[in-house]
């Protein structure tokens, strides 16, 4: 008899796999390596208050949205030369769960 498919993990999940060791969705938790992603679908890239950005980021000239962020997941330094961000994730599915995940939230 065959095992069922495994359910893929959804957002929420994968957000605390693979980002909440450098991000946190809470602006009362402490700042961790990277900054907190609350409300980040339209924010400004490397603008959130308090946080210090790498000088490249700190220069993006654009917002965050879906394409963005995928992007960004997908090769931080392919969007931004320069910048500290080392995670890659080359799943479109787990990207695409991530993000969803963030909107969610703001």
């Amino acid at each position: 008899m065959p095992l069922p498919a495994a359910k893929p993990p959804d957002g929420a999940t994968l957000f605390k796999q693979q980002c909440a060791v450098c991000h946190t969705l809470s602006l009362s938790e402490p700042m961790r390596q990277g900054p907190p992603l609350v409300k980040v679908m339209g924010r400004p890239a490397g603008k959130a208050e308090g946080f210090k950005y790498s000088e490249a980021l700190s220069k993006a000239d654009f917002a965050w949205d879906d394409g963005r962020l995928d992007a960004w997941l997908t090769n931080p330094q392919a969007v931004i030369p320069g910048v500290v961000m080392a995670h890659r994730q080359a799943k479109a599915e787990t990207r695409a769960a991530i993000i969803a995940y963030l909107k969610e939230q703001n």
